[in-house]
């Protein structure tokens, strides 16, 4: 269990930099607390690959967005994750926000950002006719898209896996010690491997690891976002992300289609105490619905069909990314407070991390069998007539619809659970292959999901869980069915 480099964190930024070393000979590993990859800030966050017109110029948020957008289509080509260059407007409603507008265009114009203009509010209602009629003018940045983060997330981290990356999930990290020339880094649960080199990319956790590590101290700020999700009836009130002027707590509330054809309103902006309170409030939802209306005034909200929220990693004693190798401990690399736009940064976070390891001395050597490309069958629901023949031809298990609002098959289900980097839960499944995510939630299709996912690992209906540890799907045995001895269970 030595390594070169080991990263902890198995986020969008852990997840690149995973892939970038993985091109180079190197034994590396991926550490993450949670039970899947991507069960952070990875996994709700508003997807946008963010153009990087709001970033303060010179920082590192300006520097890697705009690197990180212009790589961003290539990377999720060869990762086959789905990317819509879609564009984003930023609404001005009076003379005060059109200087605000103006000022977003002047840092754009630094930062390098493309094809920018300001606009007038009729020609952005000519391009999303459901604008409200208060909008004057808009920031237009046609270099923004859309992606999934946690689709992304995984889809990094199934690349590097192949490329002999090894994913270590439920290690929470509680001891990191400086043995030498190496570090020494033990789990929670006993586990123990060392590193040449460790990489913090602990999320709201960085301050803790680097605290661990003796590092010089900095503090993580958890910031707390809310979204709320429509049915994909509403899917073409906007084909743009639609921004309003941002504030001193982030870029304001937004709507934006997503890439499997819903919309979404959100986030929120709460600073917390709590590094792990993902609940959802009444007053976020009140939030989101006034703010969302003042962009789109006739979103109808009655076909939200689910709620969730994230937590941002805020650096607080500078509003930018910190990325740097550490002043005071040997080998040492953080890269915290990777919040909004951390998802459009990523790619380029990866490079400048292993520039930092090759200029802090490793041996970065290319490795000739290294392969960029993911291997992703196109989803069920994607295929045509002929296709979807084929594909049931061809394994049988495509003829067997498991989830219904998704169109999801037990053969996606199956290769899943075998993928790369498994997935071991409900919402790990979910994630991979959007079974439970319809208007349904899940209600339909959980049961069924839970079968194959304990018939395919081995597991015991009351080992499965939702999302790891102490999230059990069923609360124990009621009867034995006498008919055939099978144990019976009730959720």
């Amino acid at each position: 269990m030595q390594y070169d480099v080991v990263i902890i964190g198995a986020g969008v930024s852990g997840a690149a930099i995973a892939r970038e070393l993985s091109r180079y000979q190197l034994a590396i590993a991926v550490v993450e607390k949670g039970s899947d990859v991507a069960s952070g800030a990875s996994k709700a966050n508003s997807a946008i690959v963010h153009a990087g017109y709001d970033c303060d110029p010179g920082t590192f948020m300006a520097r890697f967005n705009v690197q990180g957008n212009a790589m961003m289509a290539s990377l999720c080509a060869e990762l086959q994750v789905p990317y819509k260059p879609i564009g984003s407007m930023v609404l001005a409603f009076s003379p005060e926000d059109e200087v605000h507008l103006e000022k977003l265009y002047q840092q754009g114009i630094q930062n390098g950002v493309p094809d920018m203009s300001i606009q007038t509010g009729d020609w952005a209602r000519e391009r999303e006719p459901h604008l409200s009629p208060e909008v004057q003018s808009v920031l237009w940045a046609p270099s923004a898209a859309i992606t999934c983060p946690y689709e992304l997330t995984i889809a990094l981290c199934e690349n590097a896996a192949v490329n002999g990356v090894s994913i270590l999930t439920d290690f929470e990290v509680r001891s990191l010690q400086r043995d030498k020339d190496a570090w020494q880094i033990s789990a929670a649960d006993g586990r123990k491997i060392s590193a040449s080199w460790v990489i913090n990319a602990a999320g709201v956790y960085a301050d803790c690891i680097n605290a661990l590590a003796g590092g010089a101290p900095f503090t993580i700020c958890p910031r707390k976002g809310e979204y709320m999700l429509l049915d994909r009836k509403e899917g073409t009130v906007v084909s743009t992300v639609i921004f309003q002027p941002p504030t001193a707590m982030g870029k304001g509330v937004l709507v934006s289609p997503t890439v499997d054809g819903n919309v979404f309103a959100g986030p929120t902006a709460l600073d917390m105490q709590d590094r792990e309170d993902t609940s959802t409030t009444q007053s976020g939802m009140d939030a989101l619905t006034r703010c969302a209306r003042l962009s789109v005034p006739d979103l109808h909200l009655y076909n939200v069909i689910t709620s969730f929220s994230g937590i941002r990693a805020v650096l607080k004693e500078k509003h930018d990314f910190l990325i740097e190798r550490s002043g005071t401990v040997e080998n040492f690399v953080n890269v915290a407070g990777i919040c909004s736009p951390g998802l459009s940064s990523a790619p380029a976070i990866a490079l400048y991390v292993r520039d930092l390891l090759r200029d802090g001395g490793l041996p970065l050597r290319e490795r000739p069998d290294f392969s960029p490309h993911r291997e992703h069958t196109k989803p069920f629901r994607h295929m045509n007539r002929k296709e979807k023949a084929e594909a049931i031809a061809h394994n049988p298990l495509y003829g067997r619809i498991i989830c219904r609002c998704e169109t999801v098959t037990e053969a996606e289900i199956v290769a899943a659970i075998h993928s790369p980097v498994p997935a071991r839960s409900i919402d790990a499944i979910k994630r991979r292959t959007r079974a439970g995510m319809g208007r349904c939630q899940g209600g339909f299709c959980s049961p069924r999901v839970m079968e194959i996912l304990a018939r395919e690992t081995g597991m015991d209906l009351q080992e499965v869980t939702k999302f790891g540890k102490g999230s059990w799907m069923v609360c124990g045995k009621i009867k034995e069915d006498g008919r055939n001895g099978e144990d019976q269970t009730h959720a």
